[in-house]
């Protein structure tokens, strides 16, 4: 199955340097490019791609805009965000938008192909600990007052548990370890926390886990 990208990037440099890239690869295919935020919507509505590359910070419509109206679209493709900067400030508020991981731009080239494929598996991009410290970093100043959330009570114990220790940046042998079960189990337990949280991966699993609380970033 072929997977479809759109790549979003204001400088048509980068749009063609990862273009042919991504067309080297026989089960990737590129359906189109965009320069703002707002042709990036048009031609995803048009194309309907698995993956979209968004760069952060575009004229007009920027990444973070468009990111939030993709991924509130029926059948939202996966959003990766790209930026020249780690750890960039824009990031949390691109993941509370929907995306599911971000790249820096002088990516290399396999690493550019793996992210594409792992994201359109339904998997997060950020590792745990990647995902620890962008969240404690930021998290902090951009912090909404704990409430309760209907979504938290469709959890079992051992359910709240295992977003706990994601949230926390554990992996899932360490939550196995932790647990006291095989890694298996856990697997099946995280995705009964993906679905009763009504979220399409860890990584938002663990953005509402610090928006309602029920873990804090160090830094607080």
């Amino acid at each position: 199955m072929t997977i479809r990208v759109l790549i979003v990037d204001d400088q048509a440099l980068v749009r063609v340097g990862f273009r042919m890239i991504i067309e080297a690869r026989d089960d990737l295919e590129v359906v189109g490019e965009a320069g703002d935020g707002d042709q990036a919507i048009r031609l995803a509505g048009q194309t309907r791609p698995d993956v979209v590359l968004m760069d952060v910070r575009m004229p007009g419509t920027d990444g973070l805009t468009a990111t939030a109206r993709l991924t509130a679209t029926p059948d939202p493709p996966r959003v990766i965000m790209l930026t020249t900067y780690d750890l960039d400030e824009s990031l949390y508020a691109a993941l509370r938008a929907g995306a599911s991981g971000f790249l820096l731009k002088d990516v290399r080239p396999g690493d550019l192909v793996e992210a594409i494929r792992v994201v359109a598996r339904g998997e997060a991009l950020l590792a745990p600990t990647a995902t620890r410290r962008l969240l404690d970093h930021f998290v902090a100043a951009d912090m909404t007052p704990p409430g309760a959330d209907v979504r938290l009570d469709r959890l079992t114990g051992r359910e709240r548990e295992v977003l706990e220790l994601l949230a926390r940046g554990a992996s899932n042998a360490e939550i196995a370890t932790h647990m006291t079960v095989t890694e298996a189990t856990v697997k099946t337990h995280v995705s009964s926390v993906l679905r009763k949280l009504d979220v399409r991966d860890r990584v938002q699993a663990v953005v509402l886990a610090y928006d309602l609380g029920v873990v804090r970033p160090r830094s607080s």
